[in-house]
């Protein structure tokens, strides 16, 4: 009877132990969720300093970036110049849109991203002329998502591959 007895404490105490260890793991889990969205916001800002910082220290760059967003003629290294730093930001851009799908962005700084994304787009047409060229190449989500920011119709008049 004694034994009966132990042998229940016993595997009562190893159940609460069990438990316990199950509430730890969870609230480790939880801190290393935070720490993840934490370095991805980080490594998201680096990501779009980096993309600034070229053609501000550049001012070649900056000369075609400026020209092409405000309509002038570019030749056809200019052109080429433009569409690389475009192509590299819709990336950085697909990246942030992930991030966010995933649960690693918040509600709030996801809006403010597509207020951004939405802006650059909308002072730009040769910016949407070339988006309405390659979105092919990007994910469906995120192809959607840039679509939405457009006014009807705005790859219509464009050259789609």
């Amino acid at each position: 009877m004694r034994s009966d007895r132990l042998a229940r404490w016993l595997s009562i105490g190893a159940n609460f132990g069990v438990v316990i260890g199950l509430l730890l793991l969870i609230v480790e889990l939880t801190q290393n969720r935070e720490m993840m969205r934490a370095q991805i916001r980080h490594e998201l800002a680096m990501g779009i300093v980096d993309l600034l910082q070229v053609p501000a220290n550049n001012d070649q760059l900056a000369d075609v970036m400026l020209r092409g967003i405000t309509g002038a003629e570019l030749k056809p290294t200019e052109m080429f110049q433009f569409e690389l730093r475009t192509n590299a930001l819709f990336r950085y851009w697909e990246d942030v849109h992930y991030q966010y799908r995933i649960g690693l962005y918040d509600d709030t700084e996801f809006a403010k991203q597509r207020a951004a994304w939405k802006a650059s787009m909308d002072r730009s047409r040769l910016t949407i002329d070339y988006w309405c060229g390659v979105r092919v190449l990007y994910s469906p989500a995120f192809s959607s998502e840039m679509d939405s920011l457009l006014s009807d119709g705005a790859c219509d008049d464009s050259d789609e591959e």
